[in-house]
């Protein structure tokens, strides 16, 4: 075999052979440019160029379970164990953005965006234009919590450029995130920041052609494979193992006769996402900037919180030393009222003059009042730089969904509810109102702590006999208020802090009868906003934007739908628990005008879908290494309404001395096989690399109107043997392993060997020209 190889001209191209540091688990080429993204053994993601140059490592600390590049390009998402999806700068690394949609491993993801630009109503090219910069200037970044490392929060460090272009989605075509998790969960992501649907697909109820009677079916026992959405958004293909099961009239289910617990796909039907991909798309630009700025007014709190509080507890620390000399020289008094009688010229008490003159000092007075003069200048900072303009254009962006919500026409149909954005644009307000209201009384409270000072430091002169002619003035009035009202209290900090138990911030009755008339006048529906705090308010605008949001949610994913089940193969418990997961399987779709009579079935152009998989040798007992493909699947359903089938599969017999390793459906409806030299020894064995022109195998129409559920078996008396000597293949002198990364953009393919070496190979022949000419 390998003399006649060297006789020939050989049909793929290797590039170079590399050697790699640790096995690798999965692997992705970029779709837009040459790089290669791979996750090792142990959970490190490592990106190469096509040359092999490595750009950078991430060592996530969790276990990776799924990877998938932006449609783009410009990102990567990465499942991990823990059900969180992290988004990653393909540029650097840093993470972007990390949502937490599934409780439990992310085994797969898809992420596609529509084949086609967004059009208006007149067929043109529609650009969603984002009127806030027109009126506001760019938003402002989420703070670095002090003491942070980068990475540890949802959003990256302060210093990236690209967050900003993730979340600005004005100028990307649609596009959405699919993930599943092992609990059968599937999530729907717009732009993989925004959620707008999540199905379980244990909750599904489908009829199914499979069993020939109009009854309703679902799986039990279920785990998801693979998920991979349509290039027109229409409908979804999802590989998953389970129990096929009968429900009855009173939702109970039934298990079936005979062994119905295997390898299935699931035809969901998501046309709702190409009927208002417009709509979704303006929601979720809105929707998902509200949620950046939202996590920037969290930030913003909680770090002027911690900043004031530790100003306090310097205070605190310093001024309660006086308490305990007051108990020590036995007088019955408080500091408050010591230094009111100071104030008032009264005697100095030995303990106020050991405090003043020993223990505070006039050094300590500066320190103390640097310490908190300095935290109230940091806090008006974060406020006009950070939490006032976030605020602003959280009130703009909510009064455009509302705007929104009014086209009852368009929009309620996808969930957006006029009376809950109204509450929500209102809270937005509210919370503007609250803002400015913590500015007042932030700079009322560092005025009378200054004063407070000042005055300290004159007492402290007039007790050691210095002058203190150079000295601030004080106010008197205000040194009063401040030690009736401020000494012991710490307004700052209830307005700011997040408890369990609610504080009411106390209101004079006029400007409550104020706020009352203005609430009979009609502006507004919340009359008791003054009594919260500029925490309390935030997590009520929060609730009311999440409730608002809610509803598109619930809404979208009550219209996402199961219209059909194929059973594949069976699997016996043994198999699900060991190898289930490693069948090399695939799924893409391909643009195919000339299928006429399957025109009507598409939301506007046609693709068929081929499920590429092998087939366990456990499964049938007379299928032996075989790989099966299936084409037609999503429209079947309809075609048999209409009295034909446009299902068709095709099983390939590998010859004996050869074993599938993975696969992947290439460009073109090609497929790449990876395949193993069959063995019974330790020896090393030569791996080998082909391609199949998938249109030209003889497939068979499958019939699904009979009783028997595997109808995939009835293909045994038409198998078809592959040729592993055709002309293009090309045997690789290693044992080689999964997985087969394959760039259909690029033409190129990666394969992985047992010795932990990395092999490249270009596929088409024009890119070996392209190659020799560079």
């Amino acid at each position: 075999m390998k003399t006649d190889e060297s006789s020939r001209v050989l049909p793929f191209q290797l590039q170079f052979d590399k050697p790699v540091a640790s096995q690798i688990k999965i692997a992705e080429w970029n779709p837009e440019k040459d790089l290669l993204a791979m996750v090792t053994e142990d959970s490190k993601i490592l990106l190469h160029r096509f040359n092999w140059q490595r750009l950078w490592t991430i060592a996530q600390g969790r276990c990776i379970t799924s990877l998938c590049w932006r449609p783009d390009g410009k990102a990567i998402a990465v499942g991990l164990e823990d059900g969180t999806v992290s988004l990653h700068d393909v540029e650097n690394g840093k993470l972007l953005r990390s949502l937490k949609s599934h409780s439990t491993a992310i085994v797969c993801l898809n992420w596609l965006e529509d084949s086609h630009l967004i059009t208006n109503d007149r067929g043109h090219m529609a650009k969603y234009e984002d009127r806030t910069p027109r009126f506001f200037p760019p938003a402002p970044r989420v703070l670095r919590m002090p003491g942070l490392v980068s990475g540890d929060s949802r959003f990256m460090e302060d210093s990236e450029d690209s967050f900003q272009e993730l979340t600005n989605s004005s100028h990307q075509r649609f596009n959405i995130l699919c993930s599943g998790d092992q609990d059968g969960n599937i999530c729907f992501t717009i732009f993989g920041i925004f959620p707008i649907g999540k199905i379980n697909i244990h909750n599904l109820t489908f009829p199914t052609a499979c069993t020939g009677a109009e009854a309703m079916y679902r799986l039990s026992n279920a785990s998801i494979h693979k998920v991979s959405l349509s290039k027109d958004l229409c409908r979804l293909v999802v590989m998953c193992s389970g129990d096929l099961v009968k429900v009855d009239n009173d939702s109970r289910q039934i298990h079936m006769d005979g062994d119905v617990h295997g390898l299935h796909c699931l035809a969901l039907n998501t046309t709702i996402f190409w009927n208002r991909k417009n709509e979704l798309h303006q929601v979720a630009q809105q929707a998902s900037n509200i949620e950046d700025l939202t996590e920037v007014v969290r930030t913003s709190i909680s770090v002027m919180c911690k900043q004031w509080s530790d100003a306090m507890h310097t205070f605190r620390e310093k001024f309660n030393s006086l308490s305990s000399l007051i108990v020590d020289h036995d007088i019955d008094s408080t500091p408050q009222e010591e230094f009111l009688s100071l104030l008032g010229g009264a005697r100095t008490s030995p303990a106020v003059h050991q405090f003043l003159v020993n223990s505070l000092c006039e050094v300590g007075v500066k320190r103390v009042s640097k310490v908190l003069y300095g935290a109230g200048k940091e806090l008006q900072r974060i406020v006009l730089d950070h939490l006032q303009p976030a605020a602003e254009v959280i009130a703009f962006r909510m009064g455009e969904l509302r705007g929104l919500s009014r086209w009852r026409a368009r929009y309620y149909s996808i969930g957006l509810d006029e009376s809950l954005l109204n509450n929500a644009t209102e809270k937005a307000g509210m919370l503007l109102v609250q803002v400015e209201r913590f500015m007042r009384i932030l700079s009322s409270v560092v005025q009378q702590f200054s004063n407070f000072f000042n005055w300290l430091l004159k007492c402290i002169k007039l007790l050691m006999s210095e002058p203190s002619d150079q000295l601030l003035p004080y106010n008197s009035e205000l040194l009063v208020i401040f030690l009736k009202f401020l000494y012991d209290q710490d307004p700052v900090r209830q307005l700011l802090e997040i408890s369990e138990t609610d504080y009411d911030v106390e209101i004079d009755l006029e400007t409550l009868e104020r706020v009352r008339e203005l609430f009979q006048f009609g502006g507004f529906t919340d009359s008791e906003y003054l009594k919260r705090t500029l925490a309390k308010e935030f997590q009520q605008m929060e609730l009311s934007f999440k409730e608002a949001l809610q509803r598109p949610f619930i809404t979208i994913s009550g219209k996402i739908l199961c219209e059909d089940l194929l059973p594949l193969l069976p699997l016996s418990s043994l198999q699900e628990s060991s190898s289930s997961m490693s069948i090399p399987a695939s799924v893409s779709y391909y643009e195919d005008s000339s299928k006429a009579s399957l025109s009507h079935q598409t939301c506007q152009h046609q693709f068929i879908d081929y499920i590429s998989f092998k087939i366990p040798d456990e499964s049938f007992s007379d299928i032996e290494n075989c790989i099966c493909i299936v084409r037609g699947f999503m429209h079947d359903l309809e075609c048999l309404k209409r009295g034909y089938s446009s299902l068709e599969a095709v099983l390939l017999c590998i010859p004996s001395d050869y074993q599938c390793v993975d696969l992947s459906l290439y460009k073109d409806t090609q497929i790449v096989l990876l395949l193993n030299q069959a063995t019974t020894t330790s020896e090393s064995t030569d791996g080998r690399m082909m391609i199949l022109q998938a249109s030209d195998l003889p497939f068979v129409s499958v019939s699904r109107s009979y009783k028997d559920v595997w109808r995939l078996k009835e293909l045994k008396d038409s198998v078809a043997q592959l040729l592993v000597e055709d002309e293009k293949a090309r045997t690789i002198p290693h044992s080689v392993i999964a997985p087969l990364a394959v760039s259909a953009s690029r033409g190129v393919a990666c394969v992985f060997a047992a010795r932990k070496r990395a092999l490249v190979y270009i596929l088409d022949e024009d890119e070996d020209e392209a190659s020799d000419a560079e």
